[in-house]
């Protein structure tokens, strides 16, 4: 009788421990690292109204604003998520719409990519990798029967993705582009889509991706730049060769905390697509490892639970759950190896770590819906198992 009574009062399923751990470590890590690449541009341009400390607070701020939102994002169950997939899709491809109207988005630099709300910048590129995981998500369950099928399982996917991916291109944000198509195609094949198909269809985006670069100068001068950087080291390859200077100068332990000298005007954007570079600069070997660790073990655990969601037969909760996996695993993998010089130059951040007000509150966003998937897991098992 007691042992029956214990087990009606069994306490409420917990949240995932270590996902809060490792999001925070990194956030906080990201914190620290953007201070320390940005103070010497904030004291540099203090005739603007800046002070040494004006990219902290603003990253403290959209740090703190983001957090607050994926508490409330955490409260939402995953069914109303479903049903309202399409709803933020089509949302989502309305604000790249009016990004690109004259006189309403912002350009920064030749991107026409931001939003201005007041003292804020809204990327929509940004939340559309969110939405894009509901939504191909979503898509998948509703079409599982037609994933052999490419008529009636992928064209209208297709069809939508190539305005979606029209719209990013005209921004232009072909980083954006790469991670959301990854994101989509990844989503469909996990879904159950044929591999014959998945197979022709990758053929044909690789060739997608080269005729781009191959029709627009200032992608193929990307391309150049990042196959021999030194040959135009002030021009073309100035930025992967100053990033390749940070990692070759931090050798195993770094130069120490606030010891870089490349983040002294010498490597451009150092605080966004280019952090990675001065933790390799002023933590070394021993720090670039920590970072690609923490993402690993946090790729690898979005994948276990979309596993587990799986095996719970909830297959929407399950394609979230690896579409984020794959979305900050893609994402982390390109910034990286732009930084060390495998990739060529995109504009694409560090997740979770890089200064940029929108995505980290559209990857503390994804972080909550991870954590509530888990949660909702834990739950189901432990109804079944009173």
């Amino acid at each position: 009788m007691f042992y029956h009574d214990v087990q009606r009062i069994r306490p409420a399923a917990e949240y995932d421990r270590g996902i809060v751990a490792v999001s925070i470590a990194l956030l906080s890590l990201g914190l620290v690292m953007v201070y320390s690449s940005s103070i010497a541009m904030a004291e540099a341009t203090r005739h603007t109204g800046y002070q040494a400390s004006y990219f902290l607070v603003r990253h403290a701020i959209f740090v703190l604003l983001s957090l607050v939102l994926a508490t409330a994002v955490f409260q939402v169950p995953m069914h109303l998520w479903q049903r309202h997939a399409p709803h933020l899709f089509v949302g989502g491809m309305a604000l790249l719409v009016l990004v690109l109207v004259p006189g309403v988005g912002r350009e920064v630099n030749g991107s026409q990519r931001w939003l201005p709300l007041g003292v804020l910048n809204l990327q929509p590129s940004e939340l559309m990798k969110l939405f894009v995981v509901w939504y191909a998500a979503d898509y998948t369950v509703r079409k599982a029967a037609y994933m052999g099928s490419f008529k009636k399982g992928f064209a209208p996917m297709l069809v939508v993705m190539l305005f979606v991916g029209g719209l990013l291109l005209r921004e232009p944000d072909f980083g954006a582009f790469a991670v959301i198509t990854v994101i989509a195609m990844g989503i469909l094949f996990l879904g159950g889509m044929n591999w014959r198909l998945f197979a022709g269809l990758a053929v044909l985006l690789v060739v997608g991706f080269v005729a781009l670069i191959m029709t627009s100068p200032y992608r193929m001068q990307r391309i150049l730049g990042f196959m021999d950087p030194w040959s135009d080291a002030y021009g073309r390859g100035y930025q992967l060769s100053h990033a390749l200077i940070a990692f070759g100068r931090g050798e195993w332990l770094g130069v120490g905390l606030g010891g870089s000298v490349e983040k002294l005007f010498y490597l451009p954007e150092a605080h966004t697509d280019f952090l990675l570079a001065v933790i390799a600069e002023e933590l070394g070997f021993a720090g670039v490892a920590s970072v690609i660790a923490l993402f690993s073990w946090l790729v690898l655990r979005a994948f276990a639970i979309g596993q587990q969601s799986a095996m719970l037969e909830r297959l929407f909760a399950a394609l979230v759950a690896q579409g984020i996996g794959l979305w900050i695993g893609v994402q982390a993998i390109i910034n990286i190896g732009v930084n060390m010089g495998v990739l060529p130059t995109k504009g694409l951040t560090l997740p979770l770590m890089s200064f940029g007000g929108s995505a980290i509150a559209a990857n503390c966003c994804a972080i909550a819906v991870l954590l509530r998937i888990d949660w909702e897991n834990r739950q189901l098992m432990q109804g079944r198992s009173v």
